[in-house]
């Protein structure tokens, strides 16, 4: 059974509209704990029910490709993001237009 704070990170990671991307320090804040981006992490690679919690839509603070395992990895998950339309800039997410604004203090 999962923590209540793992089940609050997929019921967020549900949220994230498909063509934009969260970071797991975003979701740590969201979820009441700030500085917990690795137990997000932890969270996202644990994640029984792939299909309608999407674990490719959290990335690093950076933009950066991190921790996936499903199909190819990391060249599978910035193909479906990619498919989804989300922004690149070189091999990072283009943070500035595709990351989802919830928590952010933007409307």
């Amino acid at each position: 059974m999962a923590s209540v704070f793992t089940e609050t990170i997929y019921t967020l990671a549900r949220k994230i509209p498909k063509g934009k991307v969260a970071t797991y320090g975003q979701l740590a804040v969201l979820a009441g704990s700030p500085g917990a981006a690795r137990a997000v992490g932890s969270a996202m690679r644990c994640n029984p029910d792939i299909p309608r919690t999407p674990c490719h839509r959290v990335v690093a603070s950076d933009g950066s490709l991190t921790g996936y395992s499903a199909g190819q990895g990391i060249s599978t998950k910035r193909k479906m993001l990619i498919d989804e339309g989300v922004s690149f800039k070189g091999s990072k997410v283009n943070l500035k237009l595709s990351q989802w604004k919830e928590g952010l203090g933007e409307s």
